[in-house]
């Protein structure tokens, strides 16, 4: 059995069982870090009502309308609702499992993207609470996961490990942009890149449908996420400079 396990792993299973243990672990760290962040409720709220404003003078306050129209498809509310509260862990948890196994050449760079994309993100939340849109009903959102689903932000267990103010920037966004990218460079089938390639604008439509972020916090998670590639390609290029020394010697 062991040599059996050591054939189909891309590394050993010392090396798996620290990958799952450092994800898991980042999870259980980050979400009770990004819970811990909530001390400015009032902030938040100002916060929020500054973005819902920007965008009224903008023009683009577009998410009660989009809304309205979800609302009246039973199916599609499901389907937004699961979206939302699967896209984040479990769908970026699984494509990296996947490209741990199939595409480990690629693994550390894409696992490595995640987490530095969501460790600036809880410093933005840190420095900037935002309450999102499903908690201003008076300006025409609606919180979809509440009357629909039966999964939402007052169940238990998502009080305990959450911030209901993170809405600035869209972790959701930055995740979706990342795996989707990634996934679609990595995958084989042209119609898996299509549909890869589409993920990403899925997943914003369903963050702004379900009241959980404005189009601001999408653009600000597509800047988080070119921010921590930046960050990466910046230290990939350090560590592969040659040393003083090294460029002296054959110079």
């Amino acid at each position: 059995m062991g040599s059996r396990l050591r054939q189909i792993l891309p590394s050993t299973p010392g090396d798996l069982a620290l990958q799952l243990a450092l994800w898991f672990g980042f999870v259980f760290v980050y979400q009770l870090a990004r819970g811990l962040s909530d001390r400015s409720p009032s902030e938040a709220m100002e916060n929020g009502q500054t973005v819902i404003d920007i965008q009224r003078s903008l023009h683009t306050l577009v998410e009660p309308d989009l809304q309205r129209v979800v609302v009246e498809s039973d199916v599609l509310l499901q389907v937004l609702n699961w979206t939302y509260w699967l896209s984040q862990f479990a769908v970026v948890g699984l494509a990296l499992l996947w490209i741990y196994f199939f595409r480990h050449h690629a693994f550390a760079r894409v696992r490595n993207w995640v987490i530095t994309a969501n460790l600036i993100g809880l410093v933005g939340y840190v420095l900037l609470p935002t309450a999102p849109p499903r908690m201003f009903p008076e300006e025409g959102f609606i919180d979809t996961l509440s009357q629909s689903a039966s999964l939402n932000h007052g169940s238990s267990l998502i009080e305990l490990a959450s911030n209901p103010y993170a809405a600035m920037p869209s972790l959701h966004a930055a995740d979706a942009l990342i795996i989707g990218f990634a996934l679609a460079s990595l995958v084989r089938p042209r119609w898996l890149k299509v549909l890869w390639t589409l993920w990403p604008t899925w997943v914003w439509f369903t963050v702004m449908a379900t009241g959980n972020h404005y189009w601001l916090d999408i653009a600000a998670g597509v800047g988080v996420a070119a921010l921590a590639a930046t960050v990466l390609a910046w230290v990939e290029g350090r560590r592969s400079e040659p040393a003083p020394a090294l460029v002296e010697r054959h110079g």
